[in-house]
C-alpha cells in the first residue's frame, strides 16, 4: 500500500514539474516565436521547418526546468553519479526534443489550421500545436527518466 501511494505522489510531483516546465517552455515559445521572426525573416519558415529557432531554444529551457524540478522534488537520486544522471537526462531530453519537434511540424502542418478562443485568450496553431507535442513526448519522459536515469 505504501509503495502504491509513493507511486501515486511521484506521479503528481512529475505532473506539477512538467506542468510548471511546460508553462516555461510554452511562455518562452509565445516569446520567442513573437520576438525572433523580426530579427531572422526564416523563422516562420526556413526550408519547410516552422519556428526552428523559437522551438529549440524555448524546449531547452523546459528541459533545463524540468531537470531542476525533476531532481528537487520528483525522482530520489538514481543509481548514477551526478555527472553520469545528468548526461543521461540530457540524452533523453536530446531524443525527447527531436520527438517534440517531429510531432509539431506535423501538427502544425497538417492538423492544427485555425485558432481556438478560450474566450479570454486565443490560441495560435502554433501554440496548439506546441501543447500538443508536449503532451504527447510527456509520458515517454516520465518512463525512461523513472526506469533509466532514477531509482525506477
Amino acid at each position: 500500500m505504501r509503495e502504491l501511494l509513493l507511486r501515486q505522489k511521484q506521479i503528481l510531483f512529475f505532473i506539477i514539474a512538467g506542468g510548471l516546465s511546460a508553462i516555461v517552455e510554452i511562455g518562452s515559445f509565445k516569446i520567442f516565436s513573437t520576438q525572433l521572426p523580426s530579427m531572422f525573416s526564416q523563422e516562420t519558415n526556413f526550408h519547410g521547418i516552422h519556428y526552428p529557432l523559437s522551438n529549440i531554444l524555448s524546449t531547452s529551457c523546459g528541459i533545463i526546468t524540468n531537470y531542476f524540478l525533476s531532481i528537487w522534488f520528483v525522482f530520489e537520486r538514481g543509481k548514477h553519479s551526478k555527472k553520469k544522471e545528468f548526461a543521461y537526462f540530457m540524452i533523453v531530453s536530446f531524443i525527447s526534443t527531436l520527438l517534440s519537434l517531429s510531432f509539431f511540424q506535423f501538427f502544425y502542418s497538417f492538423i492544427f489550421k485555425d485558432n481556438i478562443s478560450l474566450i479570454i485568450y486565443t490560441l495560435s496553431p502554433e501554440m496548439i500545436s506546441k501543447i500538443a507535442a508536449i503532451l504527447l513526448v510527456s509520458v515517454l519522459n516520465y518512463s525512461i527518466k523513472k526506469k533509466v536515469i532514477f531509482n525506477g
